[in-house]
C-alpha cells in the first residue's frame, strides 16, 4: 500500500522490556501490524523509520529491550493496527510500559493556514504489559509524575506526599473494583492492556 499522500504522519515512541525467552520470530510477529501497515514484507525491511535521523524499530537482545521510534505515513485506520500491536505485545511484555503515539497532520501549513485552522494532529497514549496490574502501575507512575512537576511549581516536593497517598488510594480502588468485577465475569479471557488519551503535542525533537 502507498502512503506517499497521506493525511498523517504517525510517530510511535516507546521502550518495551520484553521476557528473556522472547526470539525474534515472536517481536516479527507481535509488530506485524506496524510494518506490514508500512507496506514491507518482514520486521528487518520495515524497522527503518520514515526519517532518517530516528533509529526505528530496535531490539537489544542483550537487555530485552524493545525501542521504537518509528515514523510512518498513514490515516486513520493506522489505530486498528496499534491495537492489534499491543495486544501481542501484552504477551510478550516483562512489566508494564507506556507506547506514545502521535498523529502529525501531514497537510497543514502552518504558514499559509489561516489564522482561525488548527492542524488535526492527535496524540494517544497506549499502555502494554503481561497483566492489568502491571499496566495500571506504569498509568499511575505517569500520573504521579505529571501531577509533581506541576504542584512543584507552587510546593517543596516534601510537601507533596499526601497527593502522591491519594493517587495510590485511587488506583487501588480502581484495581480492587477490576478485580471484583473479574471475579463475578469468571471466566475471563485476555485482557485489553491499550487505553488511549486525546490531547495535541509537539512533535519529538530528535
Amino acid at each position: 500500500m502507498s502512503h506517499y499522500n497521506a493525511p498523517f504522519e504517525i510517530h510511535v515512541h516507546g521502550q518495551v522490556l520484553l521476557r528473556a525467552d522472547v526470539d525474534f520470530s515472536q517481536i516479527q510477529a507481535a509488530l506485524k501490524p506496524l510494518w506490514q501497515y508500512a507496506g514491507a514484507r518482514s520486521l528487518a525491511d520495515g524497522a527503518a523509520s520514515a526519517y532518517e535521523e530516528e533509529p526505528g524499530i530496535q531490539f537489544d537482545a542483550k537487555t530485552h529491550m524493545l525501542q521504537l521510534c518509528w515514523t510512518v505515513r498513514g490515516d486513520e485506520d493506522f489505530r486498528h493496527s496499534l491495537d492489534e500491536m499491543c495486544m501481542s505485545l501484552n504477551e510478550l511484555a516483562q512489566q508494564g510500559a507506556a507506547i506514545e503515539v502521535t498523529f502529525y497532520d501531514a497537510e497543514f501549513d502552518e504558514e499559509e493556514a489561516p489564522e482561525d485552522e488548527e492542524a488535526r494532529d492527535d496524540f494517544v497514549m497506549l499502555f502494554v504489559g503481561p497483566t492489568p496490574a502491571a499496566i495500571m502501575q506504569v498509568q499511575r507512575d505517569l500520573l504521579v509524575q505529571d501531577v509533581v512537576n506541576l504542584m512543584e511549581r507552587h510546593f517543596d516536593g516534601s510537601e507533596l506526599a499526601g497527593v502522591v497517598s491519594e493517587i495510590d488510594k485511587l488506583f487501588s480502588q480502581r484495581f480492587d473494583a477490576l478485580v471484583s468485577s473479574l471475579e463475578i465475569g469468571k471466566p475471563p479471557r485476555g485482557m485489553g492492556g491499550n487505553g488511549h488519551g486525546g490531547g495535541r503535542r509537539p512533535r519529538h525533537l530528535h
